[in-house]
């Protein structure tokens, strides 16, 4: 933890020196802009390793199908609509508050961009690989997604010991990607102090000051989501009081903020959830750990967010094939989202680019995305405690206390 909170004072600091930076030696951030651009370029790197192998390890980790069927299948039923629900939630807030519509940033990237209408049949091809080496090779994140999901599935009918290879196998490139992930977001101070530094040069103090509305937007939709949304699916499917679990869980949620880290909080995520959330240890022991893989319900509602907010402040109005690309992209991106602080930067270059936007915004929100990062992994744990409450009512059909 304490590591965690160097990097976050470390990145408060580097941002407040960005800013001078900036500022005060303009032609200097300018031409440092390469050290910030060699920052994003190690993210993009460990985009397609990271989703394909955390998708693919996480349903074949399944004991078997009949779990795959019962608390699997549950699971992923659960994870997957509240994360579409949380995506659907942050567009339609985005699209009524128009965070950053006035800002108006001079950046060349953001000037060569088009809008493209896309068919309802090209649409749902593009799910789907002719070529997955193509695929993998032009970073085509949604035909991978489908790919790394019939491929594990595939996977769990296969002999055992053949199984085991490929899990091994992949589950070794996640814990890698995993340290590799860490490794590259250690950077983050000095990547955002160089593209901090770069954004003020370019286009001076105001855009950061106009971040309010993009914060507010942010927070309130991600309040809404775990208040709303999440506490009416506990009560409704997991029969028990929201405010009543919330009390009992609360432990795992600080830590989720103190962190903001879910794989982090895990620990602290199962015991809580066994001891004082009456969730049974079967359940606990499989959801969680799935949850702090694949469930990234306020990283998805954030990141569908900020993409937009991104589009308002380049000028740019996004088609709705385009923010369908996003709900879409967002909602299956979460899913291959490592659970430690900064990841969902990983994903975030992953979804500009999918709409073709320019990823050398992210410098401009990453000044506020330690704050709201607390926040979204709270209701990311708090999003998992609800599914194991869910699911296990779902499965022993228990009367929740």
């Amino acid at each position: 933890m304490s590591k965690l909170l160097k990097l976050e004072n470390l990145t408060f600091l580097a941002i407040i020196a960005g800013i001078f930076f900036g500022y005060f030696f303009k032609s200097a951030a300018l031409e440092l802009k390469v050290v910030g651009d060699i920052y994003l370029a190690l993210l993009k790197m460990l985009i397609i390793p990271l989703v394909f192998a955390s998708i693919f390890v996480a349903i074949v980790g399944l004991e078997s199908s009949d779990d795959l069927k019962s608390i699997g299948l549950k699971a992923f039923i659960y994870y997957l609509s509240t994360t579409s629900l949380a995506v659907a939630l942050g567009l339609v807030m985005v699209n009524m508050f128009d965070p950053g519509s006035q800002m108006s940033l001079d950046m060349p990237s953001a000037a060569a961009i088009e809008a493209k209408e896309v068919g309802i049949s090209d649409f749902l091809l593009s799910f789907i690989p002719s070529n997955i080496f193509k695929a993998l090779a032009n970073g085509q994140i949604l035909p991978i997604i489908f790919f790394a999901i019939f491929f594990a599935v595939g996977t769990m009918y296969i002999a055992k010991e053949k199984k085991s290879t490929l899990y091994n196998f992949f589950d070794a490139i996640n814990d890698s990607m995993m340290v590799l992930a860490k490794w590259v977001i250690s950077l983050t101070p000095i990547g955002v102090f160089f593209l901090i530094a770069f954004t003020i040069a370019k286009n001076g103090i105001d855009p950061l000051i106009e971040l309010y509305s993009y914060v507010l937007t942010v927070l309130a939709a991600l309040f809404l989501h775990a208040f709303v949304t999440l506490g009416a699916i506990l009560y409704f499917f997991g029969k028990v009081d929201p405010f009543s679990y919330f009390a009992r869980v609360k432990e795992a949620l600080m830590v989720a903020f103190s962190t903001a880290s879910s794989s982090a909080t895990l620990p602290v995520s199962i015991e809580t959830a066994t001891q004082k959330g009456g969730v049974d240890k079967k359940v606990s022991g499989f959801v969680l750990p799935l949850g702090a893989t694949i469930n990234m319900d306020g990283t998805a509602l954030y990141e569908s967010i900020a993409v937009m907010f991104i589009a308002n402040i380049s000028g740019v109005e996004l088609t709705l094939s385009q923010q369908i690309t996003i709900f879409v992209t967002a909602t299956f991106a979460s899913i291959g989202a490592a659970g430690i602080p900064g990841a969902g930067l990983i994903m975030m270059t992953m979804i500009l680019e999918s709409v073709g936007l320019p990823i050398e915004y992210i410098a401009l929100i990453i000044a506020v995305d330690r704050f709201l990062d607390m926040f979204r992994t709270s209701i990311n744990v708090w999003g998992d405690m609800i599914g194991a409450k869910v699911v296990n009512q779902l499965v022993f059909g228990k009367k929740s206390k």
